[in-house]
């Protein structure tokens, strides 16, 4: 399903150790989410979603996340359904493949 080929390695604050394992599930859920919204085109709520991915994935160290949350809030601005497909497509891709490494 995912191409899971080489890990990504981020170093993060050990300070955050407990708070990374529920910020990224909740990631994966949300690109679930961001599916049945489209499914539904619902491009309001995948706007709001990709725009608070956009503002929660720096403040973990996790700048990709940021990116993907960028492109997918311009996207549904578009409504442009392939894009923001694509986008669930690379984040659920990067979450497979990231290995966090606590410092």
């Amino acid at each position: 399903m995912y191409r899971n080929e080489d890990r990504i390695v981020i170093h993060a604050d050990v300070d955050l150790e407990d708070l990374i394992p529920g910020f990224l599930e909740n990631q994966h859920r949300d690109a679930l989410k961001i599916m049945d919204f489209l499914d539904l085109e619902d491009y309001e709520a995948i706007q709001r979603m990709g725009h608070s991915m956009k503002g929660s994935g720096g403040g973990y160290g996790f700048d990709e996340i940021t990116a993907i949350g960028m492109r997918i809030e311009s996207a549904a601005c578009n409504r442009d359904a392939a894009a923001i497909s694509g986008q669930v497509e690379a984040l659920l891709d990067y979450l497979a493949r990231v290995e966090v490494v606590y410092e």
